[in-house]
């Protein structure tokens, strides 16, 4: 059983390589970014899948810390901060 955090609103998971098949997730858009940091809303629910990297998000209730290997939801409406730690690939998917 893949072992699940929800902290702060954002639900982070490792999944199971069953739960990457089924989702797909190979065939999601890879989305890139450099060491940084920038504010980000979420218009719609984000779900990804962190190929490499690491970034610690934080949002008024805390902070979350997200590294290669995490399956992460955030929820729409979530405002935020990324800090790109290490540069971050990741496959992504907006519902």
């Amino acid at each position: 059983m893949a072992h699940t955090t929800s902290t702060t609103r954002i639900h982070i998971e490792q999944p199971t390589p069953q739960k990457l098949e089924a989702l797909r997730i190979s065939t999601w858009p890879i989305w890139t970014k450099e060491p940084s940091q920038f504010d980000w809303h979420y218009d719609e629910q984000e779900m990804c899948y962190f190929l490499e990297g690491q970034v610690i998000v934080k949002t008024k209730d805390g902070e979350v810390s997200l590294k290669k290997g995490d399956f992460v939801t955030f929820p729409k409406g979530l405002d935020c901060t990324w800090h790109v730690k290490q540069a971050v690939r990741k496959h992504y998917r907006f519902e």
